[in-house]
């Protein structure tokens, strides 16, 4: 027998057909460093957790979980283990086989995804769509969601950090959840997403800092994966001239013209999850008019960063998907949004270079102390891969429009573009620091572009870098 859902949390999410899983342990957090991985198991425990090479016939490892998590240590590096949970003095309670990697990676691993594993089989094999927030009581909460081409792409994971990122816990799934950014208002918690790649439009609450949530709103009906329908990313959110205002798409990769940008705003006064609160201006698509245009066709603008401008104009920095173009990277589009009228389209203003015009996404935010705004994204430092993924910068400008490298943060340029990538960060100013997350595609993962871990990044005292 079901019931009519309450919320929008699961600790985990199981389709129906996986409802024979729901009383057996789960393994809801991977996170693997060299000689080792830490892990983390649902369930009623005590657990025993289980252990060998992958594809082997080697007898398993057994270790005794004193709690929900433990870090296994003194294993062979650069090699895959798969491994499970089982309920102690129960070996028929057992968790689905999971797979993990040791190995280097790059800053702090929040949460691991093995290609081959089909644990979020229902949604996706890979971590997509990095988001971080700093909670009211100081805690910070990261979200990522689970894709694959072609697939339903629809369940979003959350975990929490009570020491500044030094450690990380899992916090619950959100299903239906896509393409989601977490932001706070007014003491509570927001996600902001689409049901699905090119799907409907969704917010839900939290009034526990990310532990349970309210249903999910419907704020605009959208399409699938392979039909017109709503795009967003976890792009910034602002607030300005008494308004919540962020960026959004509309298209698909199918269609002629690609994806148009528009903006999407509610008075921050409002009910956030009443769906009246809530506007899309008209959307304006990409002219090979414009002045300072790349040659080419199938140029489209997507995943915009809204901010304000010194002179209290709000501006909107898009990425442009050039690949095919000359020039076929470096550039920008800017377009200009008019605060009394968020309602209109927003005007083209100029096309700028952009060192991380890498055909991936820019996130920028304005500082509010130093008031030059910054972004993190990609460098190419091949012409001959304009989507490379594999260097990734901070940069900063006095104005918003002529940017400058203030920071290599990753370079492994020197390791296959094809199979390492640092892309779609998002990030936060932490008092003298910046704090970003990473969809990161590193030893192992099936390509730069479908990465298998979500890694968690400081920069420290960053305005001595502008």
């Amino acid at each position: 027998m079901l019931k009519g859902a309450t919320g929008w949390h699961y600790r985990p999410f199981l389709p129906e057909d996986r409802a024979h899983e729901r009383d057996r342990p789960t393994i809801c957090r991977l996170a693997p460093f060299e000689t080792g991985f830490e892990v983390e198991v649902l369930g009623e425990g005590p657990h025993t957790l289980h252990i060998r090479p992958k594809s082997t016939q080697e007898p398993w490892k057994i270790i005794d979980m004193a709690g929900p998590t433990a870090v296994i240590n003194g294993l062979e590096p650069d090699t895959d283990y798969e491994l499970f949970a089982a309920r102690e003095n129960d070996a028929g309670q057992r968790s689905r086989l999971r797979y993990v990697r040791t190995g280097f990676y790059p800053d702090r691993v929040v949460n691991y995804l093995h290609p081959r594993d089909d644990a979020y089989a229902f949604s996706g094999r890979y971590l997509c769509s990095p988001t971080l927030v700093r909670t009211p009581s100081g805690a910070l909460v990261a979200g990522m969601d689970v894709f694959e081409g072609g697939g339903p792409q629809n369940l979003t994971l959350l975990f929490r950090s009570e020491d500044d990122g030094a450690t990380w816990r899992y916090l619950c799934e959100l299903f239906p959840a896509y393409w989601g950014a977490l932001f706070t208002h007014r003491g509570a918690l927001y996600l902001l997403g689409t049901s699905t790649e090119n799907g409907h439009v969704l917010i839900g609450a939290s009034y526990d800092e990310g532990s349970t949530w309210t249903k999910p709103t419907l704020l605009f009906a959208g399409g699938c994966p392979k039909s017109c329908g709503w795009q967003r990313q976890p792009l910034p959110i602002i607030t300005h001239n008494g308004k919540i205002v962020t960026s959004i798409d509309y298209g698909s990769w199918g269609s002629p013209t690609k994806y148009g940008a528009a903006t999407l705003f509610a008075p921050e006064d409002a009910d956030l999850l009443d769906p009246t609160s809530w506007t899309i201006s008209d959307i304006t698509y990409y002219n090979k008019d414009w002045p300072g245009s790349p040659e080419g066709d199938g140029i489209t603008l997507l995943e915009g960063s809204v901010y304000e401008a010194g002179d209290g104009r709000l501006i909107n920095l898009l990425r442009m998907q050039i690949n095919n173009a000359s020039p076929s990277y470096g550039k920008a589009c800017l377009l200009e949004l008019d605060p009394s009228h968020l309602e209109r389209a927003p005007k083209f203003l100029k096309i700028i270079d952009m060192p991380t015009g890498a055909n991936s996404r820019t996130h920028v935010l304005r500082d509010p102390a130093g008031g030059k705004y910054w972004g993190i994204g990609n460098l190419v430092t091949d012409p001959e891969i304009p989507c490379m993924r594999s260097v990734m910068a901070l940069t900063v400008s006095d104005d918003g429009c002529n940017w400058r490298v203030a920071k290599i943060l990753l370079d492994y340029s020197y390791l296959s573009s094809k199979d390492v990538g640092f892309q779609y960060a998002s990030f936060i100013f932490d008092g003298e620091d910046i704090l970003y997350v990473t969809r990161t595609a590193f030893n192992g993962a099936h390509n730069f572009h479908d990465a298998n871990c979500q890694t968690f990044g400081r920069v420290k005292n960053f305005r001595d870098l502008s």
